[in-house]
């Protein structure tokens, strides 16, 4: 198909997350190599995001697209989820191996929601308790009790929900501050949390769900000791550390997991995106070994038809090899260094460019309207240059996200420096535009 008659007949059949159909422009893609996406006429475009944080190994590796002919050709594409599979054997003992600690048993789903939905259900009936925390900077997925998990505001039209979710600040709000320092959002932060979980009853709360490093809303690092801390607090009071990795695992901040950078380990981790690089839908649930053993005696109260599907579980092995044995964790961790100095390259040249902000691959730049650091579009909301940022990245073949005031910069872990140092030439002639509406 070329690119009109495509885009006319996906919007005439089909509908769209988070849109309404009549104004949606989509981008047409025909295919993808590596770091870059290709239009039916063959113009090339950066993947800059890589598509939804997700293709960490970048697209079309032959390695992985090789194994799932393999497995295509096994005579094994699925089996009821109640079967045991030679597959499923080797991934289960492979990401027993690769996560750290006593985080040894995993439910097999087929995206991140759906670990994190299954992650709400096993800390309610381990801890017998029903109350979930989690932070208002926070997306954890857009199933029915997901919805209510995530804090920003694209739960507000999927209310009233699930009851037994209660949102707590991060320990850096859109505009409230606990402190400057590290030192004082971490203590002031806790502190806060600490009298929360007094005036919900700290016997009625089962888990905390954070984003290890939070994504869509910030792409935020959390500050010094706050992990360290968090994990004190919660195990004072019985409750539960969930770590949601689905958007920051995988290789994403330069390690492995993003906890890893924290020296603590949670007791139910979520994972999906990178498993797979989206190649093929697949999300896991991690549980440490108390957990797993007290499902050895009691019901597990879930399950899907395509719960350990043999073809995600056989595209998720490749894609772990892959993703390890062409060192590319370590690329994120090197490239991330890069993509530092390039976001305090910009930060000195352009006015309008408030901070950026990145682990690894993982980064955010904020655009300010003025010098006193105030956002260029207000929360949940958007600013005219910021659409025409969008219109000049799209012209300019770069694939990125932008909302409100911010855009991402998460492009896939086998990319160059070459690579990378021509998408901020890009971003940098880009922030010419945003500068253009700086207020001074």
């Amino acid at each position: 198909m070329q690119t009109q008659e495509m885009i006319d007949l996906c919007l005439k059949h089909t509908m769209w997350s988070w849109s309404a159909r009549g104004k949606v422009n989509p981008l047409p893609i025909a295919r993808a190599e590596g770091i870059y996406l290709y239009t039916p006429e063959g113009e090339r475009i950066i993947d800059f995001n890589s598509q939804l944080m997700s293709v960490n190994i970048g697209h079309s590796h032959p390695k992985v697209l090789e194994a799932m002919k393999k497995q295509l050709d096994s005579q094994l594409l699925y089996t009821f989820p109640a079967s045991a599979t030679e597959v499923r054997a080797r991934v289960g003992q492979k990401l027993a191996e690769l996560v750290p600690g006593d985080i040894n048993t995993f439910f097999f789903t087929l995206g991140g929601a759906e670990a994190n939905e299954n992650a709400i259900k096993a800390a309610r009936l381990y801890t017998g308790r029903h109350k979930i925390l989690s932070r208002y900077r926070s997306y954890h997925g857009a199933t029915n009790a997901c919805m209510q998990l995530t804090g920003d505001p694209r739960r507000w039209a999927n209310e009233p929900g699930t009851p037994g979710f209660v949102k707590v600040m991060d320990p850096r709000p859109y505009d409230y501050s606990f402190g400057e320092s590290d030192e004082e959002k971490t203590a002031n932060n806790l502190r806060y949390l600490e009298e929360v979980i007094t005036y919900e009853g700290p016997h009625t709360i089962a888990a905390m769900f954070i984003e290890t490093v939070t994504g869509t809303n910030g792409i935020m690092p959390p500050p010094a000791g706050y992990i360290q801390g968090l994990r004190k607090l919660l195990d004072k009071y019985g409750i539960l550390l969930v770590c949601d990795e689905v958007m920051c695992g995988w290789g994403r901040t330069g390690k492995l997991f993003a906890f890893e950078h924290y020296d603590v380990v949670p007791d139910i981790v979520c994972m999906a995106k990178g498993l797979t690089s989206s190649y093929i839908p697949l999300g896991a649930m991690g549980v440490s070994d108390k957990i797993a053993a007290h499902f050895d005696d009691n019901v597990f109260w879930g399950g899907l038809t395509y719960n350990a599907h043999a073809l995600s579980l056989a595209t998720a092995e490749a894609v772990i090899d892959v993703l390890i044995g062409e060192g590319m964790v370590e690329n994120a961790a090197k490239m991330g260094a890069v993509m530092r100095s390039e976001m305090d390259r910009l930060q000195a040249k352009h006015p309008s460019m408030r901070e950026g902000r990145q682990i690894g691959l993982f980064g955010m730049i904020d655009v300010q309207k003025n010098s006193k650091g105030e956002p260029i579009a207000p929360y949940n909301g958007t600013h005219p240059a910021m659409g025409k940022l969008a219109a000049f990245f799209r012209e300019e073949k770069l694939f990125t996200f932008i909302r409100w005031g911010s855009f991402m910069c998460n492009p896939p872990l086998c990319i160059t420096e070459e690579q990378l140092l021509e998408a901020f030439e890009i971003v940098d002639r880009g922030l010419d535009i945003t500068d253009e509406a700086f207020e001074g």
